[in-house]
């Protein structure tokens, strides 16, 4: 297909959809779907190369907006050539050949191909035009943005996040007229609700994000808006002698409520701070979008940042009706508080027994029983006081029935390690009820100590197992039950921690918890498998390359706190000069193991009678030399020194493959290299499968 360039102006597009107040936490989405769909709709009907440069995304609570250079006003007209039947055929072939392309027969050239002289049909086809497509493909874009819940409104059959009062699709100077979700496009839009133009016209595309910060009041585009909330956000802080602690995700979701931001200090009765601080900052930051300030020593301080929609020279009022929206939600956390700790966690315990976990699994009582079983046995093989882990245990659900939680479920845990240390709990016991849910989110850290670890285990493993179980795989994008990250957590806590724990032995004391026939017979392997695929997940994202994890991973098995270890033993093995030509005769000791399994041979100790060449006696000689003490330093977790013994082999293994013929005819000749050879690869597999790492040359 052969183009053909036209003279076609090129300028600046300005799309803007201006909107009642869109949901902040999906601002960010919608506006880079909104305008990454125009921009391949462009794309698509050749008004615009495949170019990013100097794209523009603006979005703000009450507008979707982009601005496009160097869109053309026309597409460029295109040739099309198609080859059709040979010059031959009969003429109703011919002819039925030119009326579907458009043509006349007359009009019909000819054309030497591989398969002879054929008729072929050359039309043009025009370029698009902007004034005909725009409307549709921003229809088509708004279409297609990720909207949960879309409205109605007026008398309209539209259908959006919220209601659509205006509509700008402008090229330079010049106006599109269409209509999208029943606005019509024109040249003017909106500033600031309270503080800006409510009409602005705007004579170019150009001009859009200075007239909407001159005369609307509006900082349009989110990255700069978010980046001006930060700038007076540590401004006041410092002002203050104050820090903010961990604020990036309420960032995003403030830059996405306001239009022209302003940050003021406000502050609440320091009585508040008796109640546990992490109730007063989730109250703030949840509930009012508020950002505490903390000491530099990381104790929060009775003072908050607003950032507010409005700049005004005098912020009294709106900083007194900050302080006065904040004190009932802080009265409702100390009464919660309070009046929770009236009653003993232990007391709370049967209760569990009216909370449903799942209808197919019982109550939360029958789940903290088989949580309780299992942490014993991994307490007591972790050399944890099982006592203090059981109770730990017994304890860890009770705060679920609590208020406070019960208003602020994030804080489930947290609460019950304050409510354990006011009934008098040992320290480890509540510092356990706090720390079993943890790692809670990637990057988080994994319990600290041993009897903590146990309940985490615990806890994990009853779920995953429990869901699993039952039939409730995560699917896509789902898992209503967080198994994925329940799993990596399971992984994280073996990994990270000082224990010997086999997580296959894991996984089946887990099963054995729950009564006979409640769980799938598959549950035990499905389990395992699920584990291990979210540990290589976890290797993969940390950089490891796919041929190296699944090299250890398959000799490691259950134990995979030796992880971090093989892994490094087996980098550094790789970069020795032997270690290629050793992978890749592995590679071949494991094909002729597999061949001769094949054939029914059933393996056995290699027999030296039967041995009559000297590379197979060598070869012999120095497995039987070398197995013993390649044992002993694998037994004492030092694999580098396990894997650098093969080198030492190498001479006597390239020999064996040089001299030396497996596959006689003679069976036992051949059983017995082939038990050689099961012996070697035993030798070099004991750290990792190094066949796969193995390139062949």
């Amino acid at each position: 297909m052969a183009k053909r360039a036209t003279s076609s102006a090129a300028d600046t597009l300005l799309v803007e959809l201006l909107t009642e107040e869109l949901p902040p936490k999906s601002l960010s989405a919608l506006s880079t779907h909104f305008a990454d769909e125009i921009l391949n709709g462009l794309v698509r009907h050749q008004l615009k190369l495949r170019d990013f440069a100097g794209r523009r995304i603006f979005a703000t609570p009450r507008r979707l907006a982009t601005l496009i250079p160097d869109v053309l006003a026309h597409g460029q007209d295109r040739s099309n050539e198609v080859q059709g039947p040979s010059v031959t055929a009969p003429r109703e072939a011919v002819a039925g050949f030119a009326r579907k392309n458009g043509v006349s027969v007359e009009a019909l050239a000819q054309q030497d191909t591989p398969r002879g002289r054929v008729f072929v049909a050359r039309t043009s086809i025009k370029g698009a035009s902007l004034l005909a497509v725009l409307p549709e493909i921003v229809g088509e874009a708004v279409k297609k943005l990720p909207v949960r819940k879309a409205m109605r409104w007026g008398s309209g059959e539209a259908l959006f996040a919220r209601p659509v009062h205006g509509l700008v699709m402008m090229h330079g100077k010049r106006v599109i007229p269409g209509a999208v979700l029943d606005a019509m496009s024109g040249n003017s839009t909106s500033g600031h609700r309270f503080m800006g133009a409510p009409g602005i016209r705007l004579s170019s595309a150009d001009d859009y994000e200075v007239s909407l910060l001159k005369k609307g009041r509006v900082i349009a585009d989110f990255v700069a808006r978010r980046a001006e909330i930060d700038r007076q956000l540590q401004a006041e802080a410092k002002r203050q002698r104050a820090v903010l602690g961990e604020y990036q995700d309420l960032l995003d979701e403030v830059t996405a409520l306001v239009e022209l931001p302003s940050v003021y200090v406000c502050a609440f009765e320091a009585s508040f701070l008796e109640v546990p601080h992490e109730c007063l900052i989730l109250t703030m930051r949840q509930n009012q979008k508020y950002f505490p300030l903390f000491a530099s020593d990381g104790k929060l301080l009775p003072k908050f940042l607003v950032v507010s929609n409005m700049r005004v020279k005098n912020p009294q009022a709106i900083v007194s009706g900050n302080e006065r929206v904040v004190r009932p939600r802080l009265e409702d956390a100390r009464f919660f508080f309070n009046q929770d700790r009236k009653v003993r966690l232990d007391t709370r315990v049967p209760q569990l027994a009216n909370v449903v976990y799942h209808n197919k699994l019982g109550s939360q009582l029958d789940r903290m029983e088989r949580i309780k079983l299992l942490t014993g046995e991994i307490a007591r093989a972790l050399g944890a006081d099982s006592m203090l882990a059981e109770r730990a245990a017994e304890l860890s659900k009770a705060d679920l029935l609590t208020g406070m939680v019960g208003e602020f479920p994030e804080l489930q845990g947290t609460m019950g390690r304050y409510y354990a240390l006011h009934d008098g709990e040992k320290k480890e016991v509540a510092l356990a009820i706090a720390q079993h849910y943890k790692p809670r989110f990637s990057g988080d850290a994994v319990p600290e100590d041993k009897v903590a670890c146990a309940v985490a285990l615990a806890d994990k493993l009853d779920t995953v197992v429990a869901m699993l179980g039952i039939g409730e795989r995560p699917t896509g994008d789902k898992d209503p039950f967080a198994l994925r990250r329940q799993g990596l957590g399971i992984v994280r806590i073996l990994i990270e921690t000082p224990n010997s724990l086999d997580l296959f032995v894991l996984v089946e004391e887990a099963c054995r918890k729950f009564p006979k026939g409640r769980l799938q017979a598959s549950t035990v392997p499905e389990v395992r498998q699920f584990i291990v695929d979210r540990m290589k997940n976890l290797l993969r994202e940390g950089g490891e390359e796919t041929s190296l994890i699944e090299a250890v991973v398959g000799q490691t098995g259950g134990r995979i706190y030796q992880l971090p270890k093989r892994l490094d033993a087996t980098k550094k093995f790789m970069l020795l000069p032997e270690a290629k030509d050793l992978a890749v005769a592995n590679k071949r000791v494991l094909n002729i193991i597999r061949k001769n399994e094949e054939i029914g041979y059933k393996f056995s100790v290699p027999d030296k009678t039967l041995m009559s060449e000297q590379a197979e006696i060598a070869l012999s000689n120095a497995v039987e030399h070398l197995s013993p003490i390649a044992q002993k330093h694998f037994d004492a977790g030092e694999y580098e020194i396990n894997l650098r013994l093969l080198a030492k082999i190498k001479p006597d293994v390239d020999r064996f493959f040089d001299k030396v013929m497996v596959m006689v005819d003679d069976p036992k000749i051949r059983n017995n290299r082939a038990a050689l050879l099961q012996q070697l690869g035993i030798l070099m597999n004991q750290v990792a499968d190094i066949s796969k790492l193995a390139v062949e040359k």
